[in-house]
């Protein structure tokens, strides 16, 4: 089934540019330069992924992004303005997948875009015996994972998380107080035609961290052990 690929961005050159490049790929694009208009079209008829500017008049990407959260986890990746620092991990904690940063290739959006629809149709497709170890629902003390239906509680409580998120605990909490390095939780969330840097890594997992204590304050499952890594503790 073809893909349905969204473009937010009040650039008509890069609209264009990039739908072009999109459709050249077999991909159908649909393209907003208004962030308001985009935001109803994303919820009422929601593509397969979007691709949303983050700095647009009216609405910007980011408040766009965070009323898109509160509906759906569609899956995002946001582009980035290279010239200003932390633009990247600000993204990712405010519930992007993935980044870009302007000026980008367009060989590198098609391969990030491809990269991402294929995580979540693995997930959605993948046996469950391929999806947790023993069974299809995994529970590690007070943390219950189902893959089939993407759903993550922790005690009973939903915790919304993004294919990415849930890609990233998954592999830490398959071996509780296994250290995972970096670069294995880079090898559980992205394909090996993707790069992604250390900080990627980091601002998952803070984000991950802020939406467990969003319904335990008191959530330390996921430890640092800098210079390491991270392992999860089914203690916590």
């Amino acid at each position: 089934m073809t893909a349905t690929i969204a473009l937010v961005d009040d650039d008509r050159n890069i609209l264009t540019s990039v739908s072009i490049a999109l459709q050249s790929e077999g991909f159908v694009v649909r393209v907003y330069a208004d962030s308001e208009a985009a935001l109803k079209a994303l919820t009422d008829n929601p593509p397969d992924l979007a691709v949303l500017d983050r700095k647009m008049p009216r609405m910007d990407g980011s408040e766009l992004l965070r009323r898109l959260r509160e509906q759906s986890q569609l899956p995002v990746i946001f582009l980035t303005s290279k010239d200003e620092e932390g633009e990247e991990a600000e993204g990712l904690a405010q519930g992007a997948d993935d980044y870009i940063t302007k000026p980008f290739s367009l060989r590198l959006l098609i391969a990030r875009i491809r990269a991402l629809l294929r995580r979540a149709e693995l997930r959605a497709a993948a046996p469950a015996a391929e999806r947790a170890p023993g069974g299809e629902i995994m529970e590690r003390g007070r943390l219950r994972m189902d893959p089939e239906q993407h759903r993550v509680q922790w005690d009973r409580l939903e915790v919304t998380l993004t294919v990415t998120e849930f890609l990233i605990l998954e592999a830490l909490a398959q071996r509780p107080g296994v250290v995972k390095s970096r670069d294995g939780l880079m090898d559980a969330a992205y394909q090996e035609d993707v790069y992604v840097d250390d900080r990627t890594i980091d601002s998952h997992i803070k984000r991950l961290r802020r939406k467990f204590r969003l319904v335990d304050p008191e959530f330390k499952a996921i430890e640092t052990l800098y210079g390491v890594g991270y392992r999860f503790s089914d203690d916590g």
